[in-house]
């Protein structure tokens, strides 16, 4: 009887579903940062369980700040980051001494002008207050957004990734501009006329893109997915790449982030 057993476990244990890939024999685990909501509920229900099913595990950590991730992932606290656009990358990758380095896009929500006090464009008045990213890149590409919509001007030359106040040439009305914590803009729209909003924070606030007053233009700001430069060409990092442009996670996308800019490398589905 107990030979009969012997036999039978490992047959049984042949027929138990096994991953389609191996996991990297050197990495069991993998440790991915995000700002809280979307780019968390991205790893969450989608590639979680595709990495999971290769055999990692993988651990989600949430930020509510654009500094932390980055640091995080240049001293191994984790292996993967996702919550910034390229400009804010290299910025802070370049003042802070970092190696880093981005492998794919992901899905991401427009940074867009909401009402605050005032509920339509055409209230702006005299010394209306704006609030606005207080983190550079972002703060450049609020200002450029305000400009495109006609509200300043910004000085001829001006470099669109590095926009400041110093480069705004003409405020006809006199707009007071606001410097928050961009975690925090989505609460301050009940002291200022208007908050300029990033899309992450505004998902994860509930604020749906369609009541922007005005959402940014253009692909310049889609996010990326950020390895350490010495981990780029390691398997995980493959495995990694492969789950954020499988096609379970494009349909998944497609579904739960309506209004989203996708990847322009996914075709059709990114316009």
């Amino acid at each position: 009887m107990k030979r009969r057993s012997l036999l039978i476990a490992p047959l049984l244990a042949s027929l138990l579903p096994l991953p389609l890939w191996a996991a990297d024999p050197a990495k069991s685990e993998i440790v991915i940062g995000t700002t809280v909501g979307d780019f968390g509920d991205m790893v969450t229900d989608s590639i979680k369980p595709q990495l999971e099913a290769k055999g990692y595990k993988v651990k989600l950590v949430e930020f509510t700040d654009y500094v932390t991730p980055n640091l995080a992932l240049a001293d191994g606290s984790l292996d993967v980051n996702c919550f910034q656009h390229k400009p804010y990358l290299d910025s802070f990758s370049q003042s802070r001494g970092l190696s880093l380095t981005p492998i794919t896009q992901v899905p991401t929500g427009p940074l867009g002008l909401y009402s605050g006090k005032k509920k339509s464009l055409a209230e702006l008045g005299e010394g209306s207050s704006v609030a606005v990213p207080n983190d550079p890149t972002n703060l450049a590409r609020a200002l450029v957004m305000l400009q495109d919509m006609g509200w300043i001007t910004l000085k001829a030359g001006t470099d669109p990734f590095k926009a400041s106040e110093l480069d705004v040439a003409d405020n006809p009305h006199d707009i007071k501009l606001i410097q928050l914590e961009a975690a925090q803009l989505p609460r301050s729209r009940e002291d200022v006329d208007f908050s300029v909003i990033n899309g992450n924070f505004a998902a994860s606030s509930g604020i749906p893109f369609k009541s922007g007053l005005f959402l940014e233009r253009g692909y310049t700001f889609i996010n990326w997915v950020v390895v350490r430069s010495s981990d780029k060409d390691k398997p995980f990092v493959k495995d990694v790449t492969e789950a954020y442009n499988s096609a379970a996670f494009r349909q998944y996308a497609a579904k739960r982030f309506e209004g989203y800019k996708f990847p322009k490398s996914w075709g059709e589905q990114a316009k």
